[in-house]
């Protein structure tokens, strides 16, 4: 008897970010989306700065190199929000 294992791949396959949220699709098939309003970088940034984007880390980070933002799948699927700065 055999058991059948799907293997996650946590690496980023695609990115798209709308006017209110941030859709991450992963290799293994999975999507991760959070509100925009998590990233100020990004909720501030331009619509072309926002498609600016480009795959770093080995395949689990995303860096938009004109906003300086950089997000990683783990920190995505964790929930986590960018650290408040006063």
């Amino acid at each position: 008897m055999s058991i059948l294992a799907i293997s996650a791949d946590e690496r980023v396959k695609d990115v798209k970010v709308g006017e209110d949220d941030l859709v991450v699709n992963l290799m293994d098939g999975r999507a991760i989306s959070v509100p925009l309003a998590w990233y100020p970088r990004l909720l501030n940034a331009t619509p072309a700065q926002r498609d600016h984007w480009q795959v770093c880390g080995g395949g689990f980070g995303i860096h938009w190199p004109e906003i300086d933002e950089d997000l990683s799948t783990e920190g995505l699927l964790r929930g986590a929000p960018a650290p408040q700065t006063h």
